[in-house]
């Protein structure tokens, strides 16, 4: 082949060129398009099978689907009894040891309910941090503007445990007044049972390890003791506690369609449950892996243009 002939093979191969590449740009962006959230959809589905799961919920299935859940997780939740009056009369113990009912600390300030227990070796502290985060961002101060109780469902806790618990987040609060406001209280099974099911808490207890299943969240209750709203997972943004003890101090209840869950979950007003959204998270993921994959290869295009030139 002689030069002239070399010369114009590579002309007609750089004025094709713009649209070779960004045809190749297009099956790129296709075979990832399809590709990623099959690969991502069976690495999920793998690692919750290894879980005794049989893999994530399909779209219209609710994360308690009991056909998917190992026994001890079935019936686990936390429903939201917004505008339900929880009875004040019930009675527990505070963190010294005294006889109290939980009308004791309603009746001027909104209050912030938070059911753990105390020996609970990983989702408790977690909520309990998460809880105290979110507090001390707040402007508004424990025992002025509103209350925190902290409620242990297990009956074998003492106050003992709770007097040592609530030493530990004053003291981590560090702000003045905090202990007229921010109670510890553990209590019988049947004062448990009636306050958890009061508020939707649902749990189960296993025999074998001592530790009970449960689900996460912080309630917020207005000065009358009627449910205002729900936080659900660990982390609590202040802005909207804040919100929402406003509201509750002037005894507005919260909608469950309002409210934005942590963990993959969104509310379904349709069956009034979390359904899981594991299919959506990926489909955004593809999504932005294309846009990204189609930007590089399209600064990568033009920058040869630019050196042919």
């Amino acid at each position: 082949m002689s030069v002239h002939e070399k010369m114009s093979l590579k002309q007609r191969w750089l004025q094709n060129a713009p649209g070779v590449n960004l045809r190749l740009i297009f099956v790129c962006c296709l075979l990832i398009s399809f590709g990623l959230p099959l690969m991502a959809h069976a690495q999920i589905s793998n690692v919750l099978k290894a879980q005794g799961l049989t893999g994530p919920p399909q779209g219209g299935e609710t994360g308690q689907n009991s056909k998917t859940l190992p026994p001890l997780l079935q019936n686990i939740g936390i429903d939201q009894e917004l505008n339900h009056q929880i009875p004040l009369d019930l009675v527990f113990r505070d963190e010294t040891g005294k006889l109290v009912h939980l009308g004791d600390y309603f009746g001027e300030k909104p209050v912030i309910l938070s059911l753990v227990y105390f020996n609970c070796p990983q989702l408790c502290p977690m909520v309990e941090d998460g809880l105290l985060a979110s507090l001390k961002d707040l402007k508004f101060n424990i025992g002025q503007q509103f209350n925190v109780l902290t409620v242990s469902f297990d009956p074998s806790d003492t106050p003992s445990l709770a007097y040592a618990k609530r030493a530990v987040y004053l003291g981590m609060y560090n702000r003045k007044g905090a202990s007229e406001g921010w109670h510890f209280l553990t209590g019988p099974e049947v004062s448990i049972k009636a306050l958890t099911s009061a508020v939707g808490f649902r749990y189960n207890y296993d025999q074998e390890t001592g530790q009970f299943a449960h689900a996460t969240a912080i309630m917020v209750l207005t000065p009358q003791g009627k449910l205002s709203r729900y936080f659900y997972g660990i982390r609590y943004p202040a802005g909207q506690v804040r919100l929402a003890l406003v509201e509750a101090s002037h005894d507005q209840i919260g909608s469950p369609v309002d409210e934005i869950l942590l963990f993959c979950s969104h509310y379904d007003p349709a069956t009034g449950k979390y359904s899981l959204i594991i299919s959506r998270v990926l489909f955004i993921a593809g999504l932005i892996t294309v846009i990204c994959l189609g930007g590089l290869l399209l600064v990568m295009f033009r920058g040869g243009r630019h050196a042919h030139a």
